[in-house]
């Protein structure tokens, strides 16, 4: 084996459902390698909480001619949270300008000696870059730093790993590690070039590293299978809602903004809320009463994140259809962060990716009880309100701005309801907002918002066939 074929030092192994060894006859060349590498990115454990020790991780960020250094270390800011989120210690960070990513190292032989030199300073585990990595460049870093080189999508991804309860957002996360994992796929040490002949392979000629890389992709297939089916019982629980002629309005905003915490407040879903990163992964629904008596349907969904992964946006579609299927989207914004506007524009590059941009927003500017910031952020941006979850402040505009919003897709009709049809005057208080009433000769007489579909089934009880003025 060549130089250039040599496995990964600590990472990309498969893991234990895939590799087609008993593990005995591991390479004597993988001995030297250095601790660490998050979880099974690279170590020995599920990952980085479960592991007996904290992890002293060196961070690096590049500065491109389109950024400034400013948001450069406000980058590395976060990923150090994410790090510490994942399990493991920012003990150190190195910068570097460059005009183009090196095709080799990312940031050059140069600079990756430099960081070595850091990080056994330091004496730090693994390196994480901020920037993705291709296959190659982390594979040529490895060698480099003689340590486990990672960037921000593995620690993402290894924190959502950690998070996941459900069986649906396992196999999504495993669906995202699988798809990263594939290419990166170079084998666990010299047992991977020989050759294989066993039961499940194609034949005496095909290696064991093939072999591994067949069974990934099968697992992938599965898993994609899977979350297909998922899907089609999501579509199938909409029509039902869809029925019910009840909107629907999803909670989304930036990790750790405050979704699942204005979710409680709102409908006492008891979702639980935790001070981290990524601490919900699993969408849930409550039914809301708005003020004007209409119900709504209420999702809070995954936050979002600077430089969100590919594969995770790909893998949380069939979750993310309920964005793209709501009615309203209510963007919570932590008023308390210091780059608002970025965090903003993070989110609304996610919902493009989705194809949610179309979708009508409103934003709420979260954490009122901590300072004036969402008062003065809510008075610069139209349609928008400050709100606390914590405290309840502002809730009630909260809800009247909903009720507006989805007062606006509905139509002002008046209709005339026999006095033997109860049913049907029941159903114009159950499916829209009744604005006045009035008792005739005919019936009673009734002006009322409903929603398109309700007008066209009580079209018989239309004043003068048509809606109101």
């Amino acid at each position: 084996m060549s130089d250039a074929d040599e496995p990964l030092q600590g990472h990309g192994e498969p893991s234990s459902d895939f590799d087609g060894s008993d593990g005995d006859d591991a390479p004597a060349d993988t001995a030297d390698t250095h601790r660490g590498g998050f979880g099974d990115f690279g170590g020995d454990g599920p990952g980085l909480i479960d592991r007996a020790f904290r992890e002293r991780i060196v961070l690096v960020g590049v500065t491109r001619p389109d950024r400034d250094a400013a948001a450069t270390d406000a980058s590395l800011d976060e990923l150090s949270l994410l790090v510490d989120t994942a399990g493991a210690d920012a003990v150190e960070r190195v910068c570097q300008r460059r005009s183009a990513p090196d095709p080799a190292t990312f940031v050059g032989s140069g600079k990756a000696r430099e960081i070595r030199a850091v990080a056994e300073e330091v004496d730090c585990d693994t390196v994480v870059f901020d920037d993705e990595l291709s296959p190659a460049q982390q594979f040529n870093l490895e060698k480099l730093l003689g340590r486990t080189a990672l960037d921000r999508t593995a620690v993402i991804l290894d924190i959502f790993a950690q998070n996941a309860s459900t069986p649906e957002g396992k196999a999504q996360v495993e669906l995202a590690q699988l798809r990263y994992r594939l290419p990166r796929l170079r084998g666990a040490g010299r047992r991977l070039s020989q050759q294989a002949g066993g039961i499940g392979t194609r034949g005496p000629g095909e290696t064991q590293l093939e072999v591994d890389r067949r069974r990934l992709e099968r697992r992938i297939h599965k898993l994609e299978a899977d979350l297909h089916r998922i899907a089609g019982h999501r579509r199938t629980q909409s029509k039902a809602r869809t029925r019910t002629r009840n909107r629907a309005v999803a909670i989304v905003g930036y990790t750790n903004a405050g979704k699942s915490s204005l979710l409680n407040r709102l409908t006492s879903a008891s979702v639980a809320v935790e001070d981290r990163l990524f601490a919900t992964l699993d969408p849930t629904t409550r039914r809301l009463g708005l003020p004007g008596g209409e119900t709504v349907f209420l999702t809070d969904t995954v936050g979002f994140v600077r430089k969100l992964p590919h594969q995770l946006v790909e893998a949380f579609k069939t979750t993310l259809d309920v964005v793209r299927d709501a009615d309203l989207l209510v963007h919570v914004v932590d008023s308390a962060d210091s780059d608002t506007d970025g965090s903003m524009a993070a989110v609304r590059q996610v919902l493009a990716e989705i194809e949610a941009d179309e979708v009508p927003e409103l934003v709420a500017y979260n954490k009122s009880d901590l300072g004036p910031a969402a008062a003065r952020l809510a008075e610069r941006t139209e349609g928008s309100v400050a709100v606390s979850a914590a405290t309840g402040e502002g809730v009630d505009e909260l809800l009247g701005a909903i009720g507006d919003r989805m007062r606006r897709v509905a139509r002002e009709v008046e209709l005339v309801v026999p006095w033997d049809r109860g049913d049907v005057l029941a159903g114009v208080h159950r499916e829209g907002q009744v604005l006045d009433t009035t008792a005739t000769e005919e019936g009673m007489r009734v002006r009322a918002r409903l929603e398109p579909s309700s007008v066209g089934a009580l079209s018989r009880y239309l004043v003068n066939g048509r809606e109101s003025e």
